[in-house]
């Protein structure tokens, strides 16, 4: 067995991040969609915009989501590739909700 547990520990905070549902629902809606900004994620979700940013916030430090900036408005995306293939294959066939 390794000894070095630094890359298990970054695999599980991952992990950890993704457990909960709303970020869940975040991570997939921007794979899905690319990219979106704040408004519409609490629109979709029907949490308060404070709600939303903490769980940006968390996702971002993390490494997870990015952010790119047009004018005003501040659009996320799913950076790391790996999280895009955990989705795909963890929400595989669940139904997508349109609104």
């Amino acid at each position: 067995m390794e000894s070095n547990f630094e890359a298990y520990h970054r695999s599980a905070d991952l992990l950890k991040a993704l457990a909960h549902p709303v970020r869940l629902c975040i991570v997939r809606g921007l794979v899905e969609q690319g990219s979106c900004n704040v408004s519409h994620m609490q629109e979709c979700l029907e949490l308060p915009q404070s709600t939303v940013s903490q769980h940006l916030q968390k996702l971002r430090s993390l490494g997870i989501v990015e952010t790119d900036r047009s004018g005003l408005e501040v659009h996320y995306s799913v950076k790391d590739e790996k999280v895009k293939q955990i989705i795909k294959i963890l929400l595989e066939g669940l139904p997508i909700e349109r609104t």
